[in-house]
């Protein structure tokens, strides 16, 4: 089963007030130190043209909820998160498509 996981960001004055090749920089040193276990995968949205309530979403996939667990506690001791360039608003934990798991698994508990 793999799990999806929306983490809502909200970027702060700190981080808005670094140049962009410092942003791409300090983001390239953090996530290389958290993005380190192949069971975890991570895409990068902008949201802040979009939304007033975050200016990014980092969506995660893993099937190893553990794995996800331990990529995110190497996120919180990076400078991303702890200087604070950013704040976590929101993680929403989602299955894709979980009402289709839940009716098969119905229908063979049935069987």
């Amino acid at each position: 089963m793999t799990w999806t996981i929306f983490v809502t960001l909200r970027a702060t004055p700190q981080w808005l007030q670094q140049t962009p090749q410092d942003r791409e920089t300090i983001a390239a040193a953090c996530l290389a130190e958290v993005m380190v276990d192949d069971r975890v995968t991570m895409r990068f949205f902008d949201a802040e043209a979009f939304s007033g309530v975050c200016s990014d979403v980092a969506v995660f996939e893993t099937t190893d909820m553990v794995a996800y667990y331990f990529t995110m506690e190497r996120l919180r001791n990076t400078a991303l998160i702890s200087a604070p360039y950013f704040e976590i608003v929101a993680i929403i934990p989602a299955l894709e498509n979980g009402f289709r798991l839940f009716r098969r698994a119905e229908q063979e508990r049935a069987a």
